[in-house]
């Protein structure tokens, strides 16, 4: 096979190419530019260009620059330039070159080494590679073209090449052999570990200075030593001399003072002058027994709050598990998310850390506390097969959390939602253990968090439902299945109507009438919460304009603002249309927002909220109290009324005097907004919201959320009677 070459054959500077340095390098390492040839070499040559019958035959190493001759017949120069020699073509090919005739080829025969001396006419070249790096050529040039060159030479050639090659490779052993000493001398002196080299009998023949510092001998003492006196115990020559070279084993060396240290060991052995020579690294595993600690620590506890982390729960969880019964509690920590949006990371690392802390604080020593995501904890209770004893912890969680957490000289308010799931009764395997608890969380969230749940299959059922509901929102919607409930807003001191707050249900064909709780979680998160928001916001509207005229003037309807359409921007257009559609003046629609919704508000969020008030739309603060940053939204929003949270109501019935009851209500005299409390359900917490100040409230206490024929025939004709 005739192989033409490519490229200009002018003469230029070879471009270094990034292949081409990699094989330069290769032909560096070998040696051979700086070795010398010898009668082996020159007689290889002469045999080839005898048996080929031409006039040159070379062995040549291609550098950077140059094409240099390592051996010759028929030439004088010692090099070429590598920018007119034919053996550069050579080398980027994959087999032999031949160029039968130079002369008449457009690519060669300008060449200077073809129209001047050596006038070649006929080349023939193959590529020398070591370590898969083509480092020169083995060519035959004559000064006569020739008609052809036939596969039998070909082989030939090939294999005067395969010659050379072996040849080379013996060559650069021997050229590398001592600068490899050098280097191993140079490394050794360098090295951090100890490096000995010892003969067969034992005898040390070198001795680094990482070994005198280890062992406390110099290199004078330790040349008249054997390797058996650095070992400590009975078998002393057997670490030195393994059977299995390049193995590590870890064994006890005796220092020149006596003392004994673990090391570890790596054996190495070779052929030199006929000799089998031994070398040892010697490391010190002190360090790299704490760095293991190190990093086992790394692996398996949290870096922010040193509980254990993911990995280490599954461990221990599964020996408990295998042990006998075990309680866990999944722990969720409510509003954390704020924290990092309003103060920043810092703060929440802060919180984290003293949640951790709480959590300790909560449980027994032999309990697992691990953080195994952002603001999600699990505690795992051992020979805890009863959930009562597993709700007495997660109550402690929950109150602990409940306290504020001192952060950056402020005070932060989050809260905990816990999940309960006990094995082996209601899960065996980590996995769903942890399943169990989640659904449990998930149920604590819906009841409104700050609380405790406990799993039961049912949970693993809604799971099913609240997926397949999903797929049944739309056909919800155009059947009308949605409907609204109901409760009242009751005046405090005389039991007048104020307003009422409208609530979704679901009459739902086949599970009956629907709570939030069962549903709301997936609408929200799917594709069809715009539209339910805008029908909820038109069929209250709707019901409060056919209320207005026995209701009163002041009558006013609370709605929950749409996140979407508030963060769009959109809410004020689309409040504005349901009421020119339904005819409910502005002043009697009222919409409740919360703090996380305004949390993630941007510039659109703060203009729309603005337009809605300047529209005379009331805009009133959901939940209140129940975050930290609710003090600078008084200022930025133009709220018109504070919901104090059912949550604070509660704790009425421990604590009369509330501190956050009386701080909301002396908050809003400040900021003239009004106050209206949710969650009352006894006469006791009535009376002392009145005599502090509370105008309005709603809660069980008046009336349950109520259809709207149940709730025009009770309230609509007087409102309520109050103690």
């Amino acid at each position: 096979m005739v192989v033409g070459p490519s490229g200009s054959a002018s003469r230029r500077r070879m471009p270094h190419s990034r292949k081409d340095k990699r094989r330069v390098a290769a032909l560096d390492r070998t040696g051979l530019l700086s070795a010398r040839s010898d009668e082996t070499f020159v007689s290889l040559v002469g045999v080839a260009a005898d048996a080929f019958g031409v006039a040159i035959a070379t062995l040549s190493l291609i550098d950077a620059d140059r094409q240099v001759y390592f051996e010759k017949v028929g030439i004088t120069v010692a090099s070429t330039e590598r920018g007119i020699s034919f053996c550069t073509r050579t080398i980027e090919s994959d087999g032999t070159v031949v160029i039968l005739d130079a002369a008449q080829d457009p690519l060669w025969r300008d060449n200077p080494m073809v129209i001047g001396p050596p006038y070649i006419r006929f080349y023939a070249g193959v590529p020398l590679r070591i370590d898969g790096q083509a480092i020169g050529t083995f060519c035959l040039i004559d000064t006569a073209p020739r008609a052809a060159f036939s596969d039998g030479e070909h082989l030939r050639l090939e294999r005067y090449a395969a010659i050379a090659r072996e040849m080379l490779e013996l060559r650069a052993q021997h050229a590398n052999r001592d600068s490899a000493r050098m280097r191993f001398r140079h490394m050794a002196e360098t090295s951090p570990d100890a490096m000995i080299v010892y003969d067969a009998e034992g005898g040390i023949l070198h001795w680094n200075g990482s070994a005198e510092r280890m062992f406390g001998h110099d290199a004078a003492t330790a040349a008249r030593l054997d390797v058996s006196d650095l070992t400590a115990g009975p078998g002393a020559r057997a670490p030195w001399f393994d059977d299995a070279p390049g193995a590590i084993r870890e064994t006890e060396i005796r220092l020149r003072d006596g003392a004994t240290r673990a090391v570890e060991v790596s054996l190495s052995r070779w052929r030199e002058g006929g000799e089998t020579i031994y070398g040892a690294i010697l490391r010190d595993t002190s360090q790299r027994r704490e760095r293991e600690e190190a990093l086992h620590a790394l692996a398996h506890r949290d870096a922010l709050t040193g509980l254990a982390n993911r990995p280490l729960m599954r461990l221990r969880l599964e020996a408990m598990l295998a042990a006998g019964p075990v309680a866990v509690l999944l722990i969720d920590l409510d509003g954390f998310k704020d924290v990092n949006d309003t103060v920043g990371h810092a703060a929440g690392d802060e919180v984290l850390k003293e949640a951790a802390a709480r959590l300790l604080a909560c449980v027994r020593g032999s309990d697992v506390v691990a953080r195994i995501g952002g603001d999600e904890f699990v505690i795992a209770l051992p020979g805890c097969g009863d959930p009562a004893v597993g709700g007495e912890v997660a109550a402690r969680i929950v109150a602990a959390m409940e306290e504020p957490f001192p952060v950056q000289e402020r005070r932060v308010r989050i809260g905990a939602s816990v999940g309960i799931a006990l094995a082996p009764s209601q899960a065996e395997s980590i996995d769903d253990l942890l399943f169990c608890a989640d659904l449990a969380v998930y149920k604590a969230k819906a009841d409104g968090r700050h609380r405790h749940r406990l799993y039961t299959p049912s949970l693993r059922a809604a799971v099913s439902d609240r997926q397949r509901f999903v797929h049944e929102f739309h056909r919800a919607l155009e059947q009308e299945e949605f409907v609204l409930h109901y409760q009242p807003q009751i005046r405090l001191r005389d039991g007048a109507l104020v307003g009422a707050e409208a609530l979704i249900r679901w009459r739902h064909p086949e599970h009956g009438l629907l709570q939030p709780g069962a549903f709301l979680p997936a609408l929200l998160s799917s594709r069809h919460a715009v539209a339910v928001n805008d029908w909820v916001l038109r069929k209250a509207c709707s019901q409060a304009a056919s209320w207005l005229p026995a209701a009163g003037p002041h009558f006013r309807m609370g709605v929950n603002a749409c996140a979407t359409r508030l963060h769009s921007g959109e809410i004020d257009a689309v409040a504005m249309a349901i009421l020119a559609e339904t005819g409910l003046n502005p002043e009697n629609l009222e919409l409740e927002i919360t703090e996380t919704v305004v949390l993630a508000h941007g510039s659109a969020t703060t203009a729309a909220l603005h337009a809605l008030r300047e529209r005379g739309i009331g805009i009133a603060f959901d939940d209140f109290g129940t975050g930290y940053a609710s003090l600078s939204m008084l200022e930025e929003f133009p709220i018109t009324r504070l919901k104090i949270d059912r949550s604070f109501v509660r704790k009425m019935n421990d604590a009369p005097d509330v501190p956050v009851i009386r701080a909301i209500l002396q908050l809003a005299k400040g900021f003239g907004l009004d106050v209206v409390a949710e969650g009352i359900e006894t006469e006791d917490q009535l009376r002392r919201l009145r005599r502090k100040g509370c105008a309005e409230g709603q809660g069980y206490f008046f009336s349950p959320p109520v259809d709207p024929e149940t709730f025009a025939a009770r309230f609509l004709s007087g409102g309520v009677t109050v103690p």
